[in-house]
């Protein structure tokens, strides 16, 4: 058995492996022939599907061979965001991997711990476990934008399974059984450019927390983006603007922490700070509880550029502010569980198109449905054309899970009779797409504990990292007893 420093060191080494290979979603495919060879390595039969999914087969330990078959499942991508001011190209810069006694962080970046640290457990105890039936590993792709890689993997890798383990949650003492649905909403709006009159000026909205638009959408924390719309609304009811730019977010399923915008305008820099003073302060009276370090800056600028006005600018402020973020409906079932949301996650605009991308979750599916119908009206009011994604199901919670059984039974024996902590979720899992293939398959969620997920603050508790690797040995042990 593995003395628990250097089962500690093992995994802490798995994962500064992934930190050296750019992966955000989409340009997985340096990743993927990284964990082809390093499942081969391992004495694993490797499978890379035509998506970059990797499916990897470990045989079972002697006399273990009818042990039902486990599946322990991350996703190799990563949601790459960097600090303001600091120059990240996340295609091909590594992460700049920071470790103290207490957390593993990054260097002015996201880490990639969701689901990095998942990825390396499963490596770590491919090669460590003793004692463990068939067990197989699925690594798949593009998990934070579309989940395209659990949608197209073969059923056929999931139907032989009885139970999956996924690694892919963020609290140590928690074990996930459920999960909401989403679906993504794609806004786009071609546009007519000519030359602004007045002074172009930067505004930029800073300083808001952000965070996993799942995790913390009901944490009552600002929205960047609206909050931009919002303000420039109210510049344009005093004096009117022209807009340059708009751009604000990382990521439909990260909460904005900054945005920004250029306009013309004949109003003076006075009026403007006044403005921008009292929409600071409307903020604060809605969000300053939960996100105190919001501020708006502006800036001239020079040689801006055309810009848009008139019905195209009305119609994409309006839009930005209409679309609902935050938190729709709280669950009648789990009290203090956001049932049902929204994020505006991402708008980017160039010469010729502005595109928005929003996010709802839902653990009840006909709720998402009505949100889509929604939002097929609000395209067809502000003239933006909408693409609907494939809508995600949702992971129903399994009251007779034997999986969850045997876990919680683990957890409890490592921690001195410690209950785990056992609970839906309001983000988004692979789990649900697994379970609508195999809606048979015994599933929970697990994983290392992590904070600020998604944004330049994550970390990782270098303390949950061993007691997490030794949770997923000893449940393995005992399925296979």
């Amino acid at each position: 058995m593995i003395d628990d420093e250097k089962l500690l060191e093992a995994v802490i080494a798995e994962f500064e492996a992934l930190t050296h290979i750019p992966r955000p979603s989409g340009h997985e495919r340096a990743v993927s022939d990284y964990l082809k060879k390093r499942f081969s390595d391992l004495g694993c039969t490797v499978t890379q599907d035509e998506h970059n999914n990797i499916i990897a087969d470990l045989p079972a330990a002697q006399g273990k061979e009818h042990a039902p078959l486990t599946i322990l499942q991350g996703h190799m991508d990563m949601v790459c965001v960097a600090a303001p001011g600091v120059s990240y190209d996340p295609l091909h810069d590594p992460i700049k991997m920071v470790r103290t006694a207490e957390f593993i962080s990054a260097e002015g970046t996201s880490l990639g711990g969701d689901d990095g640290i998942g990825v390396a457990e499963i490596i770590a105890v491919f090669q460590y476990t003793e004692e463990h039936g068939p067990l197989r590993a699925i690594i798949t792709v593009d998990e934070e934008v579309g989940m395209t890689g659990a949608q197209k993997l073969d059923e056929a890798y999931l139907a032989e399974a009885k139970y999956l383990i996924n690694c892919d949650s963020e609290d140590y003492h928690i074990m996930t059984v459920g999960s909401a649905g989403s679906v993504n909403l794609d806004y786009a709006r071609s546009l007519t450019r000519h030359e602004g009159d007045g002074t172009a000026y930067r505004i930029e909205v800073q300083g808001l927390l952000g965070g996993h638009s799942g995790e913390r959408i009901g944490a009552g924390r600002g929205n960047a983006i609206r909050t931009l719309a919002l303000a420039l609304r109210r510049i344009h009811e005093q004096g009117r603007i022209t807009l340059a730019d708009f751009h604000g977010g990382v990521a439909r399923n990260a909460i904005p922490s900054t945005a920004s915008a250029v306009i013309y305008t004949e109003m003076n820099e006075r009026e403007l700070v006044d403005i921008l003073v009292e929409e600071e302060k409307r903020f604060h009276s809605i969000y300053g509880a939960a996100d105190p370090g919001m501020k708006f800056s502006f800036t001239p600028v020079q040689n801006a550029g055309k810009a848009i006005g008139g019905q195209e600018m009305h119609d994409l402020l309006a839009l930005l502010i209409i679309l609902r973020t935050g938190v729709y409906e709280m669950s009648r079932l789990h009290p203090g569980l956001v049932e049902t949301s929204a994020n505006l996650g991402v708008v980017a605009m160039d010469e010729y198109e502005v595109r928005a991308a929003y996010f709802p979750r839902s653990s009840v599916n006909e709720q998402l449905s009505e949100i889509i119908m929604t939002s097929r009206a609000v395209s067809e009011l502000t003239g933006f054309n909408l693409v609907i994604g494939t809508q995600s199901p949702a992971w129903r919670e399994n009251a007779e899970s034997a999986l969850a059984k045997i876990m919680g039974e683990v957890y409890a024996d490592q921690n001195g009779g410690k209950a785990m902590t056992i609970e839906s979720i309001h983000a988004g899992l692979e789990t649900s797409w697994h379970a609508a293939k195999n809606p048979a398959l015994d599933m929970v969620s697990i994983g290392v504990t992590a904070h600020d997920i998604h944004t330049p603050n994550e970390r990782i508790e270098v303390a949950a990292v061993v007691p997490e690797a030794k949770l997923i040995m000893e449940t393995l042990r005992r399925i296979a007893k």
